[in-house]
């Protein structure tokens, strides 16, 4: 998996990836921009948007319904 700065196109992988960020926050982790807000949601937000955050994303989609069959048999 290649490694990413940009924000994600999908909203659910922003969503995803910037409340991943927000909880490190609330757990201590510093600030990678000079918030503009106090709430940790919102600083992650930002954090994405400027392109400071590295993360990974699945290439390809995972089908959980062709597992899920496979584990009932």
């Amino acid at each position: 998996m290649p490694i990413q700065s940009e924000a994600p196109e999908c909203r659910f992988s922003f969503v995803v990836i910037a409340a991943r960020r927000a909880r490190q926050l609330m757990a201590g982790a510093p600030p990678m921009v000079a918030p503009r807000s106090h709430k940790p949601t919102r600083v992650a937000v930002e954090e994405l948007e400027s392109g400071v955050l590295e993360f990974n994303l699945p290439e390809e989609p995972v089908d959980i319904t062709k597992d899920a069959k496979h584990k009932k048999d």
